[in-house]
């Protein structure tokens, strides 16, 4: 029997790296290639019904997603556009649950205002990961970019609190605005505040205690899970956990992680890692669409369709309106606002266009109880499930299908002055080689004369400054003798040190974005490897 699970498991691994090499090749993102594939194995006679547990999205898929957005999201950037970004993840969140709400109630047999608020809060967060790969590789501005990820890093944590209200009232039938937006904000507050506390300590651990690049790696997986169970344990908001504890793990990294191994050896394991979850919760998606159908009795599928289109209908028009209204009219009303750069109607079009529904609404629908505190079966729940699934579909595939083709017609470029990027690239190679070139002529002048290696490197960075190049390790060190080696060493170490201080003061200047300081990074953690493997 584990045999049999065990091949069942690789098989469909498998099938879905075969899957997303067929994707690449007909360049479809494939979060809709893959669940669009889910939808069709899932309808093949024989197969059987495969039902989507949400215990599994909430505990096992979605802390290392989040954690991993939190991650790569740039602070600097996070906090010069936490505005709209907060308009979106609260603002738009809170509007949809209301709007769809009282839709719902207009249009649907039986749907009482509960129940709308309850389907409101369930269809109202985008998700990250299908909008982030649907943009890869699209020339997009770096506003967009960094909004949007703001966005689906909270508006997690907001549709789940409406969620959780909507769903209280249901059960019990009151439900008071005033205690609900005081729960609100002791729940995600909460949620933020053991997030850092767990970040802190986690900070600790790393920095202080004797860890390896493996144990390092293999801790950083565990953290946002250790995050989440402990926010959950207490009733506050896992997600905002996640998220509070990943930015600020993420921009103390530098103090932490000073080791190129250990960088890279986390950059191997958590791509590998968010790849694999991915490609599985987008096929999980599709290939639970049989066991929703099936669960309809009381509506015909006909009828759902007809639900699910005008509630899909409903979220895009309210996603397109109120972000037109966020991008202009505070440029109206208030001054500081007039000499910021204007968004125009293309920044606001592909940012509502992006608004795909994915793996977490499911997950939330799915995790509706089967039954009421008195014994009755819960209402509409398998329609809101269905009309759920519906928006899935049309927002995935219909917008993320078409949302290329809508930069494209844009033509958009850069919002904000921003350097190119090879510009940057030099300018960033030129500070780090100038640093290491000062270090070395100020603190080492007396014994460069006497080490080949340290004239060598010296003579070098001297070239690489005068022609803004970029390669490190092209010195020839094999056939040195022991003693060089370890000044050299030493002495390399130091520089990289300083150089990764120095990067960490680029992430907090306009000049650079995140994504080139991280690049280069990158390049200091190869050299770091590099000079290791030659020297040691």
């Amino acid at each position: 029997m584990m045999h049999e699970n065990l091949l069942l498991i690789l098989g469909l691994l498998f099938a879905l790296m075969l899957l997303v090499m067929l994707a690449q090749k007909l360049r479809i993102a494939y979060p809709i290639f893959l669940f669009l594939a889910g939808l069709g194995i899932g309808f093949i006679p024989g197969i059987p019904v495969f039902k989507l547990d949400p215990e599994l999205i909430f505990l096992v898929f979605l802390p290392p997603l989040l954690y991993e957005a939190a991650w790569y999201t740039s602070w600097k950037e996070f906090k010069k556009w936490k505005g709209p970004i907060a308009l979106l993840a609260f603002g738009l969140v809170f509007l949809t649950s209301f709007v769809v709400a009282y839709a719902a109630q207009s249009f649907i047999p039986g749907f009482t205002l509960a129940l709308g608020f309850l389907l409101g809060g369930i269809i109202s967060p985008p998700d990250a990961v299908a909008a982030a790969t649907v943009l890869k590789g699209l020339k997009v501005p770096r506003r967009t970019i960094t909004i949007l990820e703001g966005e689906s890093l909270v508006n997690d944590a907001s549709s789940l609190i409406v969620f959780r209200f909507a769903l209280a009232a249901v059960l019990t039938g009151t439900f008071s605005m005033g205690q609900a937006a005081g729960q609100f904000f002791l729940v995600a507050g909460m949620g933020v505040v053991v997030g850092l506390a767990g970040g802190h300590i986690m900070y600790v651990v790393h920095r202080f205690l004797p860890t390896s690049s493996a144990i390092d790696a293999t801790l950083t997986v565990m953290t946002p899970y250790l995050l989440f169970l402990s926010a959950e344990h207490f009733h506050f908001s896992g997600v905002m956990a996640v998220v509070s504890g990943g930015l600020f793990m993420s921009f103390r990294s530098h103090e932490v992680f000073t080791s190129g191994s250990t960088r890279m050896t986390m950059s191997a394991v958590w791509h590998t890692l968010i790849f694999v979850l991915n490609t599985l919760v987008f096929i999980l998606i599709g290939l639970g669409l049989p066991a929703i159908v099936g669960g309809l009795a009381e509506t015909s599928i006909l009828h759902g369709i007809e639900y699910g289109l005008y509630i899909s209908l409903t979220v895009i028009v309210i996603r397109l309106l109120w972000i037109y209204a966020v991008a202009h009219i505070p440029r109206w009303i208030i001054k500081e606002h007039r000499r910021a750069i204007s968004p125009g109607w293309k920044n606001p079009l592909i940012i509502s266009w992006a608004g795909m529904r994915g793996v977490v609404s499911l997950a939330t629908a799915l995790s509706i109880p089967l039954l009421m505190k008195d014994g009755r079966a819960f209402p509409q729940r398998d329609l809101i499930i269905f009309i759920t699934f519906i928006v899935i579909l049309v927002t995935l595939v219909f917008q993320g299908l078409t949302l290329p083709y809508v930069i494209k017609l844009t033509n958009i470029g850069e919002l904000d002055p921003v350097l190119p990027e090879h510009e940057q690239h030099m300018g960033i190679r030129l500070r780090l080689d100038t640093l290491a070139f000062e270090h070395l002529h100020g603190k080492y002048s007396p014994a460069h004369e006497n080490n080949t290696l340290i004239t060598a490197l010296k003579e070098k960075l001297k070239n690489d400054i005068e022609g803004f190049r970029k390669s490190l390790t092209s010195v020839e060190i094999d056939s040195k003798n022991s003693s060089e080696r370890k000044e050299f060493y030493k002495i390399i170490s130091e520089i990289h040190a300083l150089q990764r201080k120095e990067l960490f003061k680029m992430k907090n200047e306009r000049t650079f974005t995140d994504e080139a300081v991280r690049k280069a990074e990158y390049l200091l953690d190869l050299n770091d490897m590099k000079v290791i493997d030659n020297v040691l």
